[in-house]
């Protein structure tokens, strides 16, 4: 819901930087691994030595190249597979390391484990979340549904860490992870039930790709 409604301002908003950072001579390839860098960084530093405030604002400093190197890719017309891929991999290490960071301050000096469970749960739903979406594709399905994506997860966990770091209760932190758990749960369920079902309407044949495929993976 975030991505359709925020896509467009931030394209104009970070247009301009994305050109100066191709003129500089910048690929959208570094600014994906600078921005990861700097979001696990933060993550993994700063929140688990308790600085939930600062950590939040340094990560939000990173967070917008998932942005800004999509807009570069497409001002160089170099959008493609492997863009995609690289892209879709780092965000899963900058996510788990946000919630991971979360985690580790509230089993240690924060002393809360119910919400380093929380942030757990969310970590591991999330990936499942992606999972579940890049499983389907593979497989020529689509599962691009569902309440909890990424950008709704991110602005949500974020912005409670950052209010908790400056004397926001840490229920409401607690509240917003379990809500974002329970999303991703039912994310998930969604995907599974809309693949389930585009698989039921497409025809079988003897070289149906689900099949070979969960034969070789396992899964």
């Amino acid at each position: 819901m975030l991505n359709r409604y925020a896509r467009g301002f931030f394209t104009r908003l970070f247009t301009p930087p994305a050109r100066r950072l191709l003129a500089w001579g910048v690929t959208p390839d570094a600014v994906t691994i600078v921005g990861t860098i700097g979001v696990a960084g933060g993550a993994l530093v700063f929140y688990p030595l308790g600085q939930l405030f600062w950590g939040t604002v340094f990560i939000t400093l990173f967070v917008f190249s998932d942005v800004i190197d999509g807009i570069m890719a497409r001002l160089e017309g170099r959008g493609g597979s492997w863009g995609s891929f690289l892209d879709s991999t780092l965000d899963r290490i900058a996510d788990g390391a946000l919630f991971a960071g979360v985690a580790v301050w509230f089993f240690t000096g924060g002393q809360n484990p119910a919400i380093g469970v929380a942030a757990l749960a969310c970590l591991v739903l999330g990936m499942l979340v992606s999972y579940a979406r890049a499983k389907a594709e593979s497989l020529g399905f689509t599962a691009n549904v569902g309440l909890a994506e990424r950008a709704e997860r991110l602005v949500s966990v974020l912005v409670v860490t950052g209010l908790t770091g400056l004397g926001l209760p840490e229920g409401v932190l607690l509240v917003v992870l379990v809500i974002l758990a329970v999303a991703s749960l039912v994310t998930v369920g969604q995907r599974v039930r809309a693949v389930r079902r585009q698989s039921l309407e497409a025809p079988r044949s003897s070289s149906d790709p689900s099949g070979a495929s969960r034969d070789a993976s396992g899964e």
